[in-house]
């Protein structure tokens, strides 16, 4: 990553949105361990076009999320690519914690009476992020878990891999177009912690380098070489 312009920490159960532009990158750094960072994106000038979990990985063939993976929209364009991953496992098929989830799991605590220990969830966290730009409940996707792993069992149930994610590991990511950015920093849905997770994330803006012919992402999967010719496309001005 070059130098970074802007920096910032997010606790945990704490939400956040920006406007990220073409050809600048953000770093994620999960500061405590077992972190989890959930995402949603956007299409700023266009609000209707927005991630898409499962053509991200049907398009590049994969369960996971790693270095070299580009994150699709669902009009086949690549909002923006991992270009490094300390991890080599996110994922983007659980969604997020829910109100009743968290208050089962760990009590129930709200702001009025709890401040800054109360209990967010990730669902609730969106709504509220999602509401600065227009958007509701029916704007929600499937979104992606940073720092979070899942895996399988032989009758196909989803656990949370625990200490997956140590302190210090970090997700850089470059945006290919520009690209309205939800964040929460809330519980991932399958945790099954003892105590409300508390883990806090430092995300560092910067420019990015420009993408070359031999740019890792872009060769990474040859449909990403498609995705990058719709967003040159939709760049000059004749996208849809």
């Amino acid at each position: 990553m070059t130098t970074p312009l802007y920096q910032t920490r997010i606790p945990a159960g704490s939400h956040w949105s920006l406007r990220m532009r073409r050809g600048t990158e953000m770093r994620l750094t999960d500061l405590d361990g077992n972190a989890n960072i959930g995402m949603l994106l956007y299409n700023p000038d266009n609000l209707l076009e927005r991630y898409n979990a499962p053509d991200t990985l049907k398009c590049q063939h994969t369960f996971k999320l790693q270095r070299g993976n580009c994150l699709y929209s669902d009009m086949g364009r690549i909002f923006c690519s991992i270009t490094d991953d300390s991890l080599g496992w996110h994922e983007t098929v659980c969604g997020n914690s829910r109100a009743e989830q968290v208050a089962e799991r760990w009590g129930l605590r709200d702001y009025q009476h709890d401040r800054n220990d109360w209990h967010q969830n990730g669902h609730d966290a969106f709504l509220v992020e999602l509401a600065k730009y227009g958007l509701g409940r029916a704007d929600l996707a499937a979104n992606v878990n940073w720092f979070s792993k899942v895996a399988a069992d032989a009758e196909g149930r989803l656990t949370l891999v625990e200490n997956h994610s140590r302190p210090g590991s970090t997700v850089t990511l470059r945006f290919d177009m520009d690209t309205l950015v939800l964040l929460h920093s809330c519980p991932h849905p399958l945790s099954q912690a003892a105590q409300y997770p508390t883990a806090a994330v430092q995300i560092e803006l910067a420019n990015a380098a420009p993408v070359s012919e031999d740019d890792y992402c872009v060769n990474f999967r040859p449909e990403n070489q498609r995705g990058f010719r719709n967003n040159a496309l939709y760049h000059l001005g004749h996208g849809i």
